[in-house]
């Protein structure tokens, strides 16, 4: 075996050698640049090893990284022959490489057969007429990464000039690897994170957030291609009553294998949501006809027909389907899911409707709808909606210092309509501004009386706030408004709103934000991490409070990336002089994870469910 390289002379004679400071600058500022690119290590080293061979007086070079605890891994080579030295060297166990990489310095074996201190090495090397190695340290700070070899097919020493260089290769080699490194691991924290984002932490499956990307996917589709897409809506019947009677754990394992009974119905190119608690959504793309639908219908009927498994014995369970089909005027991500939603609901309404469903092809998707409004208007006139409050904590300590007012709608046909439906209807028809403004005005005033009645402690206050209504006509008068009225200091009032206000509103967004807190109410962004914000918009809109949202949460302590993530999070953060409050917090694992990462606020199933005010009162002040 010889070590050489097409067009250069194998003779090299000690001494002789001059670096071509040329060939030096160009490799350093190749180097300089890539550093600032997303070129990946393997590539940018392989090249390297190729221009080291240009301009210093070598045959051939490698390099080969050596982590602390493992094997030396090689990494990139200038041929075949001087990976076949860098394999040898790994497999014997023994070699300049390694020497350099224990003692952080440089390695010169000018001439093999005169060496004695690799007596397995230097005989299987000179064998391949390899004659002299020079090793130099990847190093960084007071480590090592690996090592940097030169090998010559002629005895001889390198010239002073050609070390410096070479060392100085080795360590701005050492600087891009730390530097690709940081960019690699950031990379797949983000892809990590957006993942995350995207999925629902129980199941695994789609959340609405994937969904949604998906709907407005198969809408473009189906208008290009004229081929029909479904949605099919799945609620499981009285899951609510299940959780109550066997406990949290028992109905989390339902929901998985629910989960997993649905996914075995998914055709290729399909998707399956988690929308809610008890709640599915499939997305049925490029149906060449409607009945295909139909027949996963039929499936998921059949889906339920055998009982379910959970710790201690067998579990019934029926569903509910409502079915919708997208059209040319649809708006297939907004409407769409809410067709299905009400034709589920309509399936209810059913006498024994258990395993039953509604075909909005059948019946009329406007007078459903145009229903389900109504409904909402007689629920808002007649005193159907309500408000329950779920306690927020100190994280350290769990001492209740505020309460999240949740809109709840239970009808007297439909049952508990999802807070996300009705928010959905009410914005449709333009119920938003008036649902909105009540459920503030109910919560300030419940407050006030718990205060009175209760406690004199401080206890803040936290209420949602769609898009919608956010930029609607005079919504900041109607809060300073209703802060007036019922004598609520504005910095009690927290309003949380979600990350697509600051991506589809931008400056209207900013400015609206801006009068609220001039009234001086203090601003959440409510689920980070579920949508698209990143940490630039913190810096651009007053968000006093950050709230990481129960996804994230839920992989504390059982998955390292998510702790890094909730941990970077809340760092930054507290940079940027707001405050973290961490949701779904469910275990007291859990909230050791919190409290150590530093998130000062908590809430979850760990202190309480969603309460009635008279609840709220009575048990958490």
């Amino acid at each position: 075996m010889k070590v050489s390289r097409p067009g250069r002379s194998g003779a090299r004679l000690p001494g002789g050698d001059m670096v071509h400071q040329e060939g030096l600058s160009s490799v350093l500022s190749d180097f300089a640049r890539t550093m600032l690119t997303s070129f990946p290590i393997q590539a940018i080293l392989e090249h390297l090893v190729e221009r080291i061979v240009d301009v210093l007086p070598v045959s051939g070079a490698g390099v080969t990284l050596i982590a602390t605890g493992l094997g030396p891994r090689y990494v990139a080579a200038s041929s075949g022959d001087a990976l076949a030295f860098e394999r040898l060297q790994t497999e014997l166990g023994e070699g300049p490489c390694l020497t350099a990489f224990e003692r952080g310095t440089a390695i010169a074996v000018p001439d093999l057969a005169a060496d004695d201190r690799y007596p397995r090495f230097g005989p299987a090397a000179r064998a391949a007429n390899l004659a002299a190695v020079f090793t130099f340290p990847l190093r960084h700070d007071d480590g090592r990464l690996g090592a940097l070899d030169l090998y010559r097919d002629v005895p001889g020493s390198l010239d002073l000039e050609s070390e410096v260089a070479a060392q100085t290769l080795a360590d701005v080699a050492a600087a891009y690897l730390l530097n690709a490194q940081a960019r690699e691991e950031a990379l797949q924290a983000a892809e990590w994170l957006r993942d995350k984002s995207l999925h629902d932490a129980l199941t695994g499956l789609a959340n609405r957030t994937l969904l949604q990307e998906r709907l407005e996917h198969a809408s473009q589709r189906s208008q290009r291609w004229h081929r029909p897409a479904a949605v099919l809506f799945v609620d499981l019947d009285r899951f609510r009553a299940v959780e109550d009677a066997y406990g949290d754990s028992t109905g989390d394992q339902l929901l998985k294998s629910v989960a997993e009974r649905l996914s075995a119905l998914l055709r290729p190119g399909d998707t399956l949501a988690r929308v809610s608690a008890d709640e599915f959504v499939f997305l049925c793309e490029d149906l060449s006809h409607t009945s295909d639908a139909d027949v996963l219908v039929s499936r998921i009927i059949e889906a339920f027909a055998a009982p379910f498994t959970v710790p201690g014995g067998q579990l019934a369970l029926t569903a509910s389907v409502g079915i919708a089909y997208d059209g040319p005027a649809e708006a297939m991500a907004d409407a769409l899911v809410l067709d299905a939603s009400m034709s589920m609901y309509q399936t209810k309404r059913l006498p024994g409707a258990a395993n039953q469903v509604i075909d909005l092809r059948v019946t009329d998707p406007a007078h459903v709808r145009n229903q389900l409004e109504r409904d909402l208007q007689l629920a808002l006139s007649q005193g159907e909606l309500d408000v329950a409050y779920q306690p927020i904590v100190r994280a350290a300590d769990a001492v209740v210092t505020g309460a999240e007012a949740l809109l709840r709608w239970t009808s007297p046909s439909r049952g508990a309509v999802p807070a996300l439906t009705t928010v959905a209807v009410a914005e449709q028809c333009g119920l938003i501004t008036e649902i909105g403004a009540w459920v503030l005005e109910r919560a300030c005033r419940e407050r006030g009386r718990w205060l009175a009645e209760y406690t004199d402690q401080p206890l803040d206050l936290s209420v949602n706030v769609s898009p919608r209504q956010l930029m609607g006509p005079g919504f900041v008068a109607m809060v300073a408004k209703v802060l007036a009225e019922t004598a609520m200091e504005p910095a009690a009032l927290v309003l949380e709103v979600t990350e697509s206000v600051f991506i589809d509103e931008g400056d209207r967004a900013r400015r609206v934000l801006g009068e609220l807190k001039a009234l001086g109410v203090r601003l959440a962004l409510d689920d980070f991490g579920t949508g698209y914000c990143s940490l630039n918009y913190l810096q651009q809109f007053p968000v006093d409070i950050v709230k990481i949202d129960q996804s994230f949460v839920a992989n504390l302590g059982r998955d390292a990336p998510a702790s890094a993530i909730v941990t970077a999070v809340t760092h930054l953060t507290h940079v940027l002089g707001m405050t973290v409050t961490a949701e779904g917090v469910e275990t007291a694992e859990q909230r050791e994870e919190v409290v150590g990462i530093g998130c000062e606020h908590a809430q979850g199933f760990l202190f309480a469910r969603p309460l009635t005010a008279r609840e709220f009162a009575a048990q958490i002040i």
